[in-house]
């Protein structure tokens, strides 16, 4: 293998992070319920509590578990506006716009996409009027073209990915 190759194979690597089953198992468990102990976690999974705590520790450490988050219901705090908003954007200044609508506080979700607009935006609104300002302000960027805001009725799955 040339010296490139090594280089570019060893880069990959950095990135591939080996995983068994037992691993599989605690993720899920974890993104059932994050604030299980790891003594409830070993009973579900068939493993020591020293075990499942090692393996957490060695995944945090690898980034494979970058943190803990809470299942918040938006709706009983009136953020009851939920809404997917397509941003096409000109010039290749791409990130430089999603970072932009990153920093608005009622921005869930940021990516990028393929197909007719470059990013999607998933966020939430208390009112039609903080929506109807957020996409009039969206609209005034520079290199923003177009953008295409569909409403959501109803949530039918949102939950963590479970790894099986």
């Amino acid at each position: 293998m040339s010296n490139t190759h090594a280089k570019i194979r060893s880069s990959l690597d950095a990135y591939t992070v080996s995983m068994d089953r037992l691993d599989s198992k605690i993720l899920s468990a974890l993104a059932k319920d994050s604030r299980s102990s790891y003594r409830e976690i070993a009973r579900t999974v068939g493993a020591s509590p020293t075990t499942v705590m090692n393996r957490v520790k060695a995944m945090e450490g690898s980034g494979i578990i970058r943190g803990y988050t809470l299942d918040i219901d938006h709706d009983k705090l009136g953020l009851d506006i939920h809404v997917i908003i397509d941003v096409r954007v000109a010039k290749g200044k791409l990130q430089q716009i999603e970072k932009k609508i990153a920093k608005d506080p009622n921005v869930q979700f940021v990516f990028d996409n393929t197909g007719p607009s470059d990013a999607t935006v998933i966020a939430r609104f208390r009112s039609r009027s903080y929506l109807d300002n957020f996409i009039k302000k969206l609209q005034t960027f520079d290199f923003v073209e177009r953008t295409e805001t569909k409403l959501i009725l109803n949530t039918i799955k949102e939950s963590a990915v479970l790894i099986t």
